[in-house]
């Protein structure tokens, strides 16, 4: 494709998309009370694993893009060369120093805030790419204000930064692969075939890279310790597992979890800490099972921390986690509302349609989880959720629980509605879904963590021969064909190897499913506070308007042109908005 200049793009109905908007909301999470109230080793417990978490930034970076990390080193460059480290600072100041056009600065300034607040330069709410929105030749006089440094930096990777060609669009397989987890020339089936191999060597992908080579595949795992590696055979195709990626940022995050666990406030904490660190060490996912193993006992901390290779939203093929890592100071008041949802779970699940009948689709017995409402002191990765449920692997939820979190100062961040934020909505809707839309989604998210991921169970076989079930193949109906359950995974599969690409989606799908079903119950919104009959309603109709309207805005994060969905969660709520819709009756108009 021919260079264009940023104002020819902007005037590209497709292309201008890419462009850097021209202002993004920055808001702070509130935080410094409740950090505050922590004593000096609760402080330096969180603070030491804030450090390790922020000591895999360039992990993230890395796993966004390939050229990612190269911007990142410019951008850092460039600040610290012109911005005191102590002091205020203006952006008066900075143009003082370099003085540019003031919307020049302002263009670039966006630009550095998007690459961020996403640690990379593709959106982590999206997976698309995004470019500056200031014309290159101006971006490169201002640059050229800074350090020699900083400049060979900048002409390192300004090509990669202004790219539009079609194959650096959005993260995902296609001609060419455009993922950092992934080499250029790997392809789906490629992907695919390592993925089998993997499975029956049982080498999890979570941590893991894969570069095509001249004679074959290399996968790369992440540890501090380059282990010795070994080359496989399968299926005609050399197969090489390799240890030591991104080894001196994997050495600094055991360095700080190793601090971390001196000032660990309990026994729970210091084993987890202790393998953490023999996971980050090793290169070992069963390490980390086991570190999430004493993290689902460690019952409502003061400091509540979580750390690794965790969602699997950006790769492709979904089966590589993102690196990730908070830490979190525990909201007392809100607490109280969760754990009077935990207290009823079990009712408020036996109401889900699939179990009016039957138990089979339950686990054997509920794991009382711990769910609380956090202040986000510390989130290193792509992007900050508002609630969290983990961990991830089935074989530790399925029979040995799991935690939910909402995150208070997240959920509460003051972002102002403007006109965007009422798109679509009739006006008689606007000012209830000004007022309520934060509370109802409270209600959302804590229902969608709790009973959503928190409900169900995988129909599997215990034992290699795949003779023995965790359910009863001859009484378990499925309600579908009102026939026994006659498919099931085996032994040693997984739900997100099975599902591939689309496990995400149907997953998030689940869930918000489980929170719009739920919110009409009056238990439900009595322990939230909303006793009031018709603040209730208030609250339920702007719920289900709220994901409505995000089912239609979820387009957004459809590529025509690729066929693929850039978001999971946006993916799942246009499927219910497909499902209200065709129901009928006057639910749902367009």
């Amino acid at each position: 494709m021919s260079r264009q200049t940023i104002n020819q793009l902007l005037q590209d109905n497709r292309l201008k998309h890419y462009v850097t908007q021209e202002s993004v909301p920055v808001v702070p999470l509130v935080v410094e009370e409740a950090f505050n109230g922590l004593s000096d080793k609760e402080k330096k417990y969180a603070h030491y694993i804030s450090q390790a978490s922020w000591a895999g930034t360039r992990i993230v970076l890395a796993q966004a893009s390939h050229e990612a990390p190269a911007i990142f080193d410019f951008l850092q460059s460039f600040f610290r060369s012109l911005v005191p480290l102590e002091g205020s600072f203006t952006v008066d100041d900075l143009n003082k120093k370099i003085n540019a056009n003031e919307t020049d600065l302002k263009n670039f300034l966006q630009y550095a805030v998007n690459f961020y607040g996403n640690l990379g330069n593709y959106k982590s709410f999206g997976d698309t790419k995004f470019i500056p929105r200031i014309e290159r030749d101006a971006l490169a006089k201002i640059v050229s204000t800074s350090s020699p440094d900083t400049i060979k930096l900048f002409e390192a990777c300004v090509d990669a930064m202004y790219s539009l060609d079609e194959e650096n669009l959005e993260i995902g397989f296609g001609k060419t692969t455009c993922s950092g987890y992934y080499t250029k020339d790997v392809t789906k089936e490629d992907a695919e075939l390592v993925q089998g191999f993997l499975e029956q060597q049982d080498i999890s992908a979570y941590n893991t890279r894969l570069f095509k080579t001249s004679d074959g595949f290399t996968v790369l795992l992440a540890s501090a310790t380059k282990l010795p590696s070994k080359t496989h055979q399968y299926k005609n195709v050399n197969i090489t597992v390799e240890y030591g990626d991104y080894q001196q940022d994997m050495a600094n995050i055991v360095k700080n979890l190793k601090l971390a666990q001196e000032n660990a406030l309990n026994d729970h904490e210091s084993n987890m800490l202790l393998k953490y660190v023999e996971s980050f060490d090793q290169g070992s996912i069963e390490a980390h099972k086991d570190s999430q193993r004493h993290w689902i006992k460690d019952k409502g901390p003061v400091v509540e921390s979580n750390i690794g290779f965790i969602e699997s939203y950006r790769d492709p093929l979904k089966v590589r986690g993102e690196w990730e890592g908070f830490v979190a100071v525990v909201n007392k008041e809100t607490t109280k509302k969760f754990n009077a949802l935990v207290d009823n779970a079990e009712n408020f699940i036996a109401m889900l349609p699939w179990n009016h009948h039957t138990k089979a689709f339950e686990k054997d017995q509920f794991q009382r989880p711990d769910f609380t409402s956090l202040e986000v002191v510390t989130f290193a990765s792509s992007g900050i959720p508002a609630g969290i449920n983990i961990p991830n692997y089935d074989d530790i939820r399925q029979t040995e629980g799991f935690k939910n979190v909402s995150l208070g100062n997240v959920l509460n961040a003051p972002i102002t509605q403007g006109a965007d934020e009422l798109s679509f909505l009739h006006e008689s809707d606007h000012e209830k879904f000004k007022t309520l839309k934060g509370k109802a989604f409270e209600v959302q998210v804590g229902l969608h963590e709790l009973l959503g991921h928190g409900s169900g169970k995988l129909l599997s076989s215990t034992n290699q021969e795949n003779s023995q079930f965790n359910f009863d193949p001859s009484t378990t109906i499925n309600p579908l064909t009102n026939k026994p359950v006659d498919t099931f995974y085996k032994y040693g599969e997984t739900y997100p190897a099975k599902f591939s690409t689309i496990s995400s989606s149907w997953e998030e799908c689940r869930a918000e499913a489980v929170g719009i079903y739920l919110c009409v119950q009056e238990q439900v919104l009595n322990i939230f506070g909303f006793c009031d009959k018709e603040l209730a309603d208030d609250i339920v109709y702007v719920n289900w308007l709220n994901m409505v309207r995000a089912g239609l805005l979820g387009l957004e994060y459809y590529s025509p042109d690729s066929k693929q969905w850039g978001q999971a969660h946006m993916q799942a709520r246009h499927a219910i908005l497909r499902v209200l819709l065709r129901a009928g009756q006057g639910l749902v108009t367009l």
